[in-house]
């Protein structure tokens, strides 16, 4: 099992963290650079990550564990329209960017009032392709309490939104967050980060609530394997333009190249001595015909 962090340090000898990140038989996720400072998203062996933070506590860095690393969350909007998408969505979105997940925005096709408000079984099984779900509702407890119906039986964990405050318990979520809702601003003022960071703590849980169920029945390969496995057998990843051509998430990878065209030669692909074809279930995606890799756990193949 492999746990995802975040070093901040230096410049100067960061090669030696890097260095350790291999030896240990772990990646770099993703690297960003400035002038006199550099962040590595990585990920390491669970049992190992002691060594991480005696090695960035002797190069005077900073590493913290990052559990949104290398997930893939969906924000729902009722709808895409005004009242609904800015600002609290996208400032949602943008948020948890910053802790290593890849977030999709998702606007609902029928939702501008609690009357007549609807999800269809194409938008559910697009939503239930990520990890976890974000609702951003409103600002009124009747109208979130009659849009219930929309989430309460998604098969991931959710999360609502919106300004007062409810139980969670009694809207069958996972989890509720208030201080959001209609804000027609951008979310700077100091309640509004709180209740960003409120929010990013309680995705943090519940996602690492997902790896420690995932712990108990491993799966074959790694997702962060199999990511830098196909980065690195697929020549035609090169040509997407797309950021980050391929996601990974807690059970799998998303492949953003054309099922149809590369089904084949993903299912082909050798992950340590497994065919990706045989270890795990790889269908099409609602998203773009994007290819959707879902690793199989390892009581599969007893």
């Amino acid at each position: 099992m492999y746990e995802t962090m975040t070093y901040t340090g230096g410049v100067h000898k960061h090669y030696e963290i890097e260095e350790l990140i291999e030896d240990l038989g772990g990646f770099i996720l993703q690297k960003n650079e400035s002038q006199i400072d550099i962040t590595l998203t990585i990920a390491v062996p669970s049992e190992d990550t002691d060594k991480i933070e005696a090695k960035a506590k002797e190069l005077l860095g900073s590493v913290e564990l990052s559990p949104l690393a290398s997930t893939e969350i969906a924000v729902v909007s009722p709808t895409l329209a005004r009242q609904h998408l800015p600002h609290a969505a996208c400032d949602i979105a943008e948020y948890l960017r910053r802790y290593g997940t890849k977030t999709n925005m998702i606007g609902l096709a029928r939702g501008a009032g609690k009357g007549i408000a609807q999800i269809n079984k194409e938008e559910k099984d697009l939503i239930e392709e990520h990890d976890l779900a974000i609702f951003s509702l409103g600002s009124f407890d009747d109208c979130i309490r009659k849009k219930k119906f929309l989430f309460e039986d998604i098969d991931i964990p959710v999360i609502v939104t919106g300004s007062p405050e409810i139980v969670a318990e009694e809207i069958n979520a996972n989890a509720y967050v208030a201080g959001f809702g209609r804000i027609p601003r951008r979310l700077k003022r100091g309640e509004n980060i709180r209740a960003l960071k409120k929010l990013v703590k309680t995705s943090e849980d519940i996602i690492s609530k997902q790896k420690e169920e995932l712990s108990d029945d491993p799966l074959i390969i790694s997702p962060v394997i199999v990511k830098i496995t196909l980065e690195r057998e697929l020549p035609s990843i090169k040509d997407v333009n797309a950021p980050m051509a391929i996601v990974s998430q807690l059970d799998g990878v998303r492949v953003k190249l054309p099922y149809d065209e590369y089904y084949k030669e993903v299912a082909n692909v050798v992950v340590e001595g497994y065919r990706l074809g045989d270890i795990a279930e790889i269908k099409k995606s609602k998203m773009y015909d994007h290819i959707l890799v879902k690793i199989l756990p390892e009581t599969s193949i007893l």
